[in-house]
């Protein structure tokens, strides 16, 4: 009879999907690290096409190393959270530096950028490492089948899932059984309405005989949601590129490519700030409001308020922090704000009629 870990690596054998990072162990470390990376805060149906794209323009360890962080931002548009391309970019200069990988999981936790959990993963699936990588889908099963009173995040929580990943990796001594426990959480216990008629490990899940699996794992405290209001320019000039400025290193989104913002402070009106902000950068065009927008990012709500105007004459010049650029690909790392911007602000610009507005002060 089959133990739990045998019992899960012959469902992934039956069951797995077919996913351009899955080849046979062990597995090239940069494609181990480049997909664990994308995979982290993105869904996989959204990372597949982009990994591939990213393996096209730096097929190797080498070729990620040697690129400008500019490229490397640039091609990682799409998927957001720039902070993690940027530690990518760190780790992949850093064993080119060495000279060549280090192998167990200690070893890859000393690089930039590489938390336990990727350390492990680098470790099992490319140098034949024991240690289990422990990411959210694993904690998830590993509450539902020990029944754990322990919340989402929490030390214990992750400490208890290790210990059971090893068991399990004991039944079935092969990196694929890490694979299968987090495949399995992904696909059939999900965090809500788990799939557990079709489980392998079904009959031995504590939650799962006491009908209690939407119980597990305990909510994460709550953190507090921060609000913010920002007012920002849609600037057009006569061909149509629109004006990014780069955001300093350490502000929110800092390093990316966003139109010009201005945070209100206090009860400041947006057309103030707006009307401020036109005039630092030497501009006397009329801006036209458009409607306010939400945009979130993780534990924060922006409410945007858009200016949008034409610059016929005369322009801003090109900086190394202010750039025209295309509005529909703008080569260069920005925000899906952007985006959000040239969907309601390039109606506005193409409205008949002079525009209406605020000139600046």
């Amino acid at each position: 009879m089959l133990r739990p870990g045998g019992l899960l690596l012959r469902w992934f054998e039956t069951h797995q999907r077919q996913l351009p990072w899955r080849t046979p162990f062990p597995r090239d470390p940069y494609l181990v690290l480049l997909s664990e990376v994308m995979l982290q805060q993105t869904q996989v149906q959204r990372v597949a096409p982009l990994f591939r794209g990213f393996v096209e323009k730096f097929p190797t360890l080498a070729a990620l190393a040697e690129a400008a962080e500019a490229e490397v931002l640039a091609a990682w548009s799409g998927l957001g959270y720039y902070r993690r391309a940027r530690a990518l970019h760190a780790t992949a200069r850093a064993v080119q530096a060495a000279g060549a990988w280090p192998h167990t999981r200690e070893e890859l936790q000393a690089l930039p950028g590489l938390g336990p959990y990727t350390a492990a993963a680098l470790a099992a699936f490319s140098f034949g490492g024991s240690d289990p990588p422990v990411d959210g889908n694993v904690t998830r099963v590993a509450a539902r089948v020990l029944a754990l009173d322990a919340p989402t995040g929490s030390v214990r929580l992750r400490r208890e899932a290790e210990r059971w990943a090893r068991a399990l990796h004991r039944d079935a001594p092969t990196p694929a059984t890490f694979e299968a426990l987090m495949e399995l959480g992904a696909r059939i216990c999900r965090p809500r309405g788990p799939s557990c008629g079709h489980c392998p490990l079904a009959a031995t899940c504590v939650a799962h005989a006491s009908d209690a699996a939407d119980r597990y794992p305990l909510p994460r405290p709550r953190r507090q949601r921060q609000a913010h209001r920002w007012a920002a320019l849609w600037l057009v000039r006569r061909d149509g590129r629109v004006l990014l400025h780069r955001r300093d290193e350490g502000q929110f989104l800092g390093g990316l490519w966003l139109p010009p913002i201005r945070e209100l402070v206090d009860s400041q009106e947006p057309e103030t700030a707006a009307a401020a902000l036109l005039h630092s950068l030497g501009l006397g065009v009329q801006l036209t409001p458009v409607e306010p927008l939400a945009h979130s990012i993780t534990h924060r709500g922006i409410t945007v308020f858009p200016f949008a105007a034409r610059c016929d004459l005369p322009t801003v010049s090109e900086t190394c922090d202010l750039q025209w650029c295309i509005a529909e690909n703008p080569g260069v790392a920005t925000s899906s704000l952007t985006h959000k911007l040239r969907l309601v602000c390039s109606p506005r610009l193409a409205e008949p009629g002079p525009p209406a507005g605020y000139p600046p002060g």
